[in-house]
């Protein structure tokens, strides 16, 4: 059965669908492009799979073709840290791809996703060889260089209904997650577990976010109408 299966053992070509869902293969010659898709694997991650492990060195460059994964830490006092959501159409992991060293975080998903994984070794061609590649890789740093110095901001914020705010702002980054658009797929449930709070104090916080005209709750997600006042505007009496 697939469940008894571990994800590596799981993988397969991708289907043309998720081939025109990889942003980055957009960035290639012909020539590359034609070499790379034969190069690419999908996995049909089960919720709770571990895509990276700490510790393990890294055999692929991952990216979310469709679903939720969470990047974590276990900490020292057994609880668990998460740095952040990776939402469809994101990629991650270049800096450790980039240096061959073992994973500092666990990358896990969170509710039955499609991830894609680029072998290591084509990864290093792509940049030794590809212009649009080189250019993507910067961008994507770039990018994330500017998330994670948010993440620490947000670490600082007590007010809850900001942490949700700030969360959903970097779910839907245009530029790491090209595939979201506005509207994101995902429960109160997933993003309690993403911000660190409970499913009912979510909750609250989207109402509020609602009432500010930020955001849109309906039942196929939450529709971002404000995404400048999610990243760095405070809300009324806050």
């Amino acid at each position: 059965m697939a469940q008894d299966l571990t994800l590596h053992q799981r993988r397969r070509a991708p289907t043309p669908q998720e081939l025109q869902d990889i942003p980055w293969l957009n960035a290639l010659t012909a020539h590359e492009r034609a070499q790379t898709m034969s190069q690419l694997v999908v996995g049909d991650a089960l919720a709770g799979d571990v895509v990276c492990r700490i510790g393990r060195a890294p055999t692929y460059w991952f990216g979310v073709i469709d679903g939720l994964l969470k990047m974590n830490i276990d900490t020292d006092k057994g609880d668990s840290l998460t740095f952040t959501g990776v939402s469809r159409g994101g990629w991650f992991g270049e800096g450790t791809a980039l240096k061959r060293e073992p994973y500092r975080y666990n990358v896990q998903a969170l509710r039955p996703s499609v991830v894609a994984g680029l072998p290591i070794d084509s990864f290093h061609n792509l940049l030794s060889g590809s212009l649009g590649f080189n250019r993507f890789i910067m961008n994507q740093l770039n990018e994330r260089l500017g998330q994670f110095i948010a993440a620490r901001e947000i670490d600082r914020i007590n007010n809850p209904d900001l942490r949700v705010a700030r969360n959903l702002a970097a779910l839907v980054n245009p530029v790491l997650f090209p595939g979201v658009g506005r509207l994101l797929n995902i429960t109160q449930q997933e993003l309690g577990y993403l911000v660190g709070l409970s499913r009912q104090r979510v909750n609250v916080a989207l109402k509020r976010l609602e009432q500010a005209q930020w955001i849109s709750v309906s039942y196929g997600g939450i529709q971002v109408l404000d995404l400048a006042a999610l990243r760095s505007h405070t809300l009324p009496d806050t």
